[in-house]
């Protein structure tokens, strides 16, 4: 073993045997190949995500964890730490530990040894594998020797107004996949409180989206709106719902054991805890459902649910429902709209200049909800929705201005995905110019890449000729 072998090195030596196509072998005796590497994931958790593997059992996927030993799983807490959860293997330099690879839940993940596939002595790895290889061209070297993909680099072998095409056909296929979700929601559950979902949903981004829908299911629009009452003023409004949706979370400081944040209390704190002592509420969540740890400052759990009580208090005159589907109704269909403008929202209270219960920043930040999310709530939720309530209710215009608005609407806030993806196929970013083509590149990583669709993918195999010709096909 080498004692001081950085982990990003054995990451390079990873790439570099899959890029010679060595049959793998785990530590357990299973074959495995490689369909779908993953993407370098630039967030806690395991360093490739959405990975794709063909075992004699079928095929797997999920993420990909990389150490220098095996050992180095339970030296760096992976088994306690739920982030782990979704590695289906584990790649090492060093099976140097009898014990199994085990996360959070349980479940055996299989190790893969690297030193068995390198036969020059140790001594010559640093020049096997030298400093500056796969680090700038990772993606592109790192796919495309190992699984000859067909779309590797398609921006190469097809002209802009074929992939323009594509992108604009693959984005559609998301906005319908959304709609006819919201459909068969809107079938079964209150028009208001399917909407109310969505936009939880999408304030919890992707890390806490599951906890933000627990907390919708828990504490139904209709609760919030029953305490938005008139003659109560806004701040009065505003401490109600706060109390309820924090309380219900099970983010309020009487709720949570973390005591390493300070001065939590305060006149605003002392009286959404009052309260919350004094509502009839739903039982709490708790704070573990919640990631709170190495979450960007401005996307803090509590802070996003603060935002949605000042979204109800805008709002309470005829509801959110009413108000945002007249909200699309009137807007013009134009680029410049300005829908994502009307739903920013900003405080010159408590929530001013403090990002979670005791935290404070050192420069205010009145804004709650930004422009980039906003519009991102735009495009992925309330577009989609309106289209389907229009469907459901007989209101063709209504399906069709929705349609027109997510057609032209402007380049959203570009996502790790988008430029993973944009890396694979080779595109520039004067392409993916609008936020349908955008989604186009999400569709297609999700329907496609992470399942190991490679012989389905309209950038592939004998749809290449097709699309070439002028001709579209069906992602």
């Amino acid at each position: 073993m080498v004692s001081n072998l950085p982990e990003r090195q054995v990451i390079r030596i990873w790439q570099r045997l899959l890029l010679n196509r060595t049959e793998l072998v785990t530590e357990e005796g299973e074959r495995l190949k490689i369909i779908y590497p993953g993407r370098v994931n630039d967030d806690h958790g395991a360093d490739f995500r959405d990975a794709v593997i063909a075992t004699s059992q079928g095929l797997i996927k999920g993420d990909i964890e990389v150490h220098v030993s095996s050992s180095d799983w339970q030296a760096h807490q992976h088994h306690q730490d739920p982030a782990y959860n979704r590695v289906v293997l584990h790649v090492v330099m060093w099976h140097d530990t009898k014990a199994a690879t085990i996360p959070e839940n349980g479940k055996d993940i299989p190790v893969l040894a690297l030193h068995k596939y390198i036969k020059d002595p140790v001594s010559q790895w640093p020049e096997w594998v030298a400093e500056g290889d796969f680090v700038q061209k990772a993606p592109q070297d790192f796919f495309g020797g190992v699984l000859s993909m067909p779309c590797l680099n398609a921006a190469e072998h097809l002209n802009a107004g074929v992939l323009a095409q594509l992108l604009d056909c693959a984005g559609e296929e998301r906005f319908s996949a959304k709609a006819t979700r919201f459909q068969a929601d809107l079938a079964q559950t209150e028009a208001s409180q399917v909407l109310y979902l969505g936009i939880m949903g999408a304030l919890g981004y992707s890390r806490n989206k599951l906890p933000f829908t627990e907390l919708a299911r828990k504490l139904p629009l209709r609760i919030l709106e029953s305490v938005v009452q008139s003659g109560v003023s806004d701040e009065e409004c505003l401490a109600r719902q706060q109390a309820l949706l924090l309380g219900t979370a099970g983010l309020l400081p009487s709720l949570r054991q973390d005591r390493q944040q300070e001065n939590k209390s305060g006149e605003w704190v002392d009286e959404l805890e009052r309260l919350w002592t004094s509502s009839r509420h739903p039982e709490a969540m708790s704070p573990n459902d919640w990631h709170l740890f190495k979450v960007r400052p401005n996307n803090s759990p509590v802070r996003r649910i603060v935002a949605m009580s000042y979204l109800v208090l805008r709002y309470r005159e005829r509801g959110m429902f009413e108000e945002i589907v007249n909200m699309i109704k009137n807007v013009s269909a134009s680029k410049d709209h300005g829908l994502e403008r009307k739903l920013v929202l900003t405080t010159d209270g408590y929530w001013a200049s403090h990002l979670d219960f005791g935290l404070s920043r050192r420069i205010k930040n009145p804004t709650l909800l930004g422009i980039g999310r906003a519009a991102n709530i735009v495009v992925n939720v309330i577009l989609p929705f309106t289209f389907a309530w229009g469907k459901l209710t007989s209101q063709p215009e209504l399906g069709q201005k929705s349609l027109d608005l997510y057609r032209h609407y402007p380049k959203l806030v570009a996502n790790t995905v988008e430029r993973h993806m944009k890396t694979q196929l080779g595109l520039n970013s004067s392409l993916v110019n609008s936020a349908r083509r955008q989604q186009g590149l999400i569709h297609i990583y999700n329907t496609l890449c992470t399942q190991g669709r490679c012989n389905s993918c309209p950038l592939g195999g004998s749809h290449l000729a097709q699309l070439e010709a002028g001709n579209y096909v069906k992602v």
